[in-house]
């Protein structure tokens, strides 16, 4: 039996329970519509893996041949216990969202055993009770209002029981029509539905909003560009590059506030929870422009502090509890005395190696602190989940030495989110059972379980074919970018070349020759998945393409202007070709899952390449 995240106590014990044609739903007599609800999943999975249509019906006690679902204020918050014997199933909750993660336990279990139940006891409860998921929604890739929902339903499957949707600019803000034209962004109405939803199933949908750095939209407007910290020529071409690392408002001007505030306002109402996350990061360019005479008199940290405790004015006067990332504090951790009291530091760090340092120096200052670890999809076209495991792990466990409140997982979008958002699904089941169980699983055994309960793949080797193909990216998605950027903004032939030279781009034949042999693997596992999960392959597939494509297109650079030797696998033009029918492949999946977005940013690199390798 596979269960994620793994129970604190389970007792197995001889006997099946047998889910019968007449077998009965039973939900307590005063209960409400959440349990109801949670009644309606178990429903649902039997109703699709063994077709039968069980009665919901209200009863005091668990009758014989029945599945039964009551609250029981004695057991501890998100705790629950399931009891099944021959006679009946009792999943019991301290409160919903304890009844709810008992609901989901037992559907794992109903979608491996069918019918047929073994007899068992689990108690179990959260080592952590804030355990969050953040998806980036802004830089590329919008989700459509379905996909988000589902998301937020895989996210309770596992037990997190909190979203963040990060944005920039891609929410239709009135007023600055300038800054969502050419994009297509979030309605008010949707993310109100999308929180009643997240709601439904006890997930906190908690905003999260670039308010000091990562303002390229905003800031690149006719009416808003004097609020950039730097004077920027609006005739300059877009590069992702820049918009990563610029695009910071100007702290000095009163007019900054102002903005800022006025989208807080607008934003906020729209969201039940009572966190909001500023964010407040990767301020690169505070100091050295508008703000530098205001930065050598005050102090830069001093400056910095100051706008976030302004921005968290606004916050705390709307009755919320501010959030913010670490990056810039942690430089001098003393200041996060300044802030509010009640502020909750996000202490995010992505190397497989993460050090506790950031963690600790946090703790002694006595704040409140969510530890943040990644899944690493970003600009790459497939996860590396072999890192995202290492990390996740790591920073799970500094959660629990240091007293972290909360994990905050994270996908994120740099460079357009080339990668599909279901590829993030083994990611974010480590961090949702590393922060919910503090006994970690190895690498290989975790995969295995992730490949049954998420693919329902019998032969346990799903996760681990994508994670070997994501291993030989050897010209990724950001090699590509930062490649063709470096001849956007003409530099020199010399740092090209040294920019490629850093690349490593060796034996890509071998390893395109490995690639092709996994997708074979992937072909031929299919039939032993369950049905209803046959169609997440596809993305699988186009990204395995893609990744064997720009392979190709890195060793045809090496070759052709920097003198290497590598055997290709197709001609310039074979893979410009290749390239262009992938394209069509890919766009089509976007389109079904997310909004038109920025994907023609991504365009643009692929038809540049397209037309580069047919110049060669």
């Amino acid at each position: 039996m596979y269960l994620l995240p793994m129970p604190h106590k389970m007792k197995i014990d001889e006997g099946f329970f047998i889910i019968k044609y007449d077998t009965e739903l039973i939900i307590f007599e005063g209960s409400s519509c959440k349990e109801f609800n949670y009644a309606k999943l178990i429903k649902t999975d039997i109703q699709k893996i063994i077709s039968f249509d069980l009665p919901i019906i209200k009863s005091n006690k668990a009758e014989k041949n029945s599945i039964f679902l009551q609250i029981n204020k004695d057991l501890k918050e998100q705790c629950y216990k399931i009891n099944v014997n021959e006679n009946h199933v009792h999943i019991i909750g301290g409160d919903t969202e304890g009844l709810l993660y008992g609901v989901q336990t037992f559907r794992q279990i109903i979608n491996q055993y069918g019918p047929v139940i073994p007899c068992f006891d689990i108690e179990d409860y959260p080592d952590i009770l804030e355990r969050g998921f953040l998806h980036d929604v802004t830089r590329g890739r919008i989700p459509t209002l379905k996909t988000l929902k589902q998301i937020a339903d895989n996210l309770s499957y596992y037990k997190i029981n909190q979203m963040q949707l990060y944005i920039e600019h891609s929410f239709l803000f009135k007023d600055f029509s300038e800054v969502w034209r050419d994009d297509t962004p979030l309605s008010a109405e949707e993310i109100m539905e999308f929180d009643e939803y997240c709601q439904s199933l006890n997930i906190e949908l908690v905003p999260a909003i670039a308010s000091f750095g990562h303002l390229h939209k905003v800031l690149s407007t006719k009416t808003y560009s004097h609020l950039c910290e730097l004077n920027w020529n609006q005739n300059e071409p877009f590069t992702f590059v820049d918009r990563m690392i610029h695009h910071t408002i100007d702290v000095s001007n009163p007019e900054s506030f102002e903005m800022i505030k006025k989208m807080l306002l607008e934003f906020m109402p729209l969201f039940s929870s009572k966190k909001f996350n500023i964010c407040a990061d990767e301020t690169f360019d505070l100091g050295k422009g508008k703000s530098r005479k205001m930065t050598e008199k005050e102090g830069l940290h001093r400056v910095y502090v100051d706008f976030v405790n302004k921005i968290c004015s606004v916050v705390k006067e709307q009755g919320r509890q501010p959030m913010f990332w670490g990056d810039v504090i942690i430089e001098n951790p003393e200041l996060i005395k300044d802030l509010p009291e009640d502020i909750i530091c996000l202490n995010w760090g992505y190397s497989a190696n993460e050090s506790e340092k950031n963690s600790y120096e946090i703790s002694k200052t006595g704040a409140l602190q969510y530890l943040c670890p990644g899944v690493h999809g970003w600009r790459q076209f497939l996860n590396r989940n072999d890192y995202a495991y290492q990390n996740i792990s790591r920073m799970c466990n500094y959660a629990f030495k240091y007293n972290a409140v909360g994990i905050l997982n994270t996908d994120w979008g740099d460079y357009g989110h080339i990668n599909f958002a279901r590829c993030s699904v083994a990611g974010m089941i480590y961090g949702a059972a590393f922060s919910w169980n503090k006994e970690q699983i190895e690498y290989e055994n975790i995969n295995k379980m992730i490949s049954v309960l998420a693919y329902g793949d019998k032969t346990e080797s799903f996760v681990d074919i994508i994670s070997s193909i994501a291993k030989r990216q050897l010209f990724t998605w950001e090699n590509a970018v930062q490649y063709m950027e470096a001849y956007v903004k003409k530099m020199p032939d010399e740092e090209i070349k040294k920019y490629f030279n850093n690349i490593r781009i060796e034996n890509v034949f071998e390893a395109n020759q490995k690639i092709f042999s996994l997708t074979e693997r992937l072909y031929g596992i299919i039939i032993s998945m369950e049905t209803s999960k046959r169609e997440l392959v596809k993305e699988y597939l186009i990204m395995a393409k893609a990744v064997a494509i720009f392979n190709n297109i890195g060793a045809i650079i090496k070759n052709s202007m920097f003198n290497g030797n590598e055997i290709l696998t197709s001609t310039p033009k074979e893979t410009a070709v290749a390239l262009e029918y992938w394209w069509n492949d890919y766009k089509n999946i976007w389109r079904e899952h997310s909004k038109e977005g920025e994907l023609f940013r991504i365009q643009d690199v692929i038809f540049w390449y397209a037309d580069l390798l047919r110049s060669l």
